[in-house]
């Protein structure tokens, strides 16, 4: 099993005391976001975890905690976003320029190939023009290039919950313009630079698909092989590989303008709130009469007499 952690919200930011709790726990209890009253309880035993994958734009709150995973013999890498915009955009997150070192500070830690650099979403208005992108992903390449193998980009997608002026569509001509510089800058500084769910083909100016639930990242850090296939349940061009996500909408406070998983900062600061760090829920509590069905988990290694 590949753990996610999480596409819904930030764990690594907000949730690290409440994660290793589970962790020593060897158990997450799961609310379905589609279904409320479906919940799950998922082992994460380290001989069923083949890998968590951490999803994060901040791991300043985590890095402490890192050797408990190390020693109780889990694997993992972090899909770390880290853009240039301010406090109009991402309106919660830290010094931009403290948030790069902690980006060098856990790639020297656990390794360049663990950490894996997002830039996204590319966002155009007035102040956030082709020029800034050019002169920021540049900056950005020099400070990171030793502390990470690469880079993936997306654009932002116009969907309905996105509600502010602050964010514009980008025209396929402005993708073309971005995606050839950014694939030249990245690979002038030795960056393997890859697209998420973008519905043109970058492959034509060397921007490969991404797979952010990456079997050949895993297999590599694992040292191993393993029995998986790609999620149907993502978007329609998503490349990642099947996981279980153990995160909850409207729960992450970073308050970014165009994020997805969040439908306002009221809700979503309650929810936060409300947060017990000692409880088998991310959010909320087991209601009477609420049903818990143990969801069915397993390894994904394939064992070496399997192999032949």
């Amino acid at each position: 099993m590949i753990l996610s952690a999480s596409r819904r919200t930030d764990i690594p930011c907000f949730y690290s005391d409440w994660f290793i709790n589970r962790i020593k726990a060897r158990y997450v209890f799961s609310r379905n976001p589609m279904n409320h009253a479906q919940i799950s309880r998922v082992s994460i035993s380290p001989d069923v975890v083949d890998c968590i994958v951490f999803w994060t734009k901040d791991a300043e709150n985590i890095i402490d905690k890192l050797p408990l995973f190390d020693k109780a013999g889990y694997k993992y890498y972090f899909q770390f976003t880290l853009t240039p915009y301010d406090k109009t955009i991402e309106k919660n997150l830290r010094d931009k320029n403290d948030i790069e070192n902690t980006f060098i500070r856990l790639s020297k830690l656990i390794g360049k190939e663990r950490v894996l650099w997002r830039y996204d979403p590319i966002i155009l208005n007035e102040t956030l023009d082709i020029n800034f992108h050019i002169k920021q992903f540049k900056r950005m390449c020099d400070k990171l290039c030793n502390y990470t193998e690469s880079v993936t980009i997306s654009f932002i997608d116009m969907y309905s919950k996105l509600k502010t002026n602050a964010v514009r569509i980008i025209t396929d001509d402005e993708i073309n313009e971005l995606s050839i510089i950014i694939a030249e800058t990245a690979k002038d500084y030795g960056l393997i630079p890859k697209a998420c769910s973008e519905s043109i083909d970058l492959s034509v100016y060397g921007i490969e698909r991404a797979s952010c639930i990456d079997k050949n990242l895993i297999e590599r850090i694992c040292d191993t092989k393993l029995d998986i296939t790609q999620d149907i349940n993502q978007r329609k061009n998503c490349g990642c590989y099947e996981s279980i996500d153990i995160g909850a909408y409207n729960t992450c406070i970073n308050d970014c303008i165009y994020c997805y998983a969040n439908n306002n900062f009221e809700t979503t600061a309650r929810r936060y709130n409300s947060h017990n760090p000692i409880s088998e829920l991310l959010i909320g509590t087991i209601v009477e009469g609420e049903k818990i069905n143990d969801r069915k988990v397993f390894s994904n290694i394939i064992k070496q007499q399997e192999m032949f």
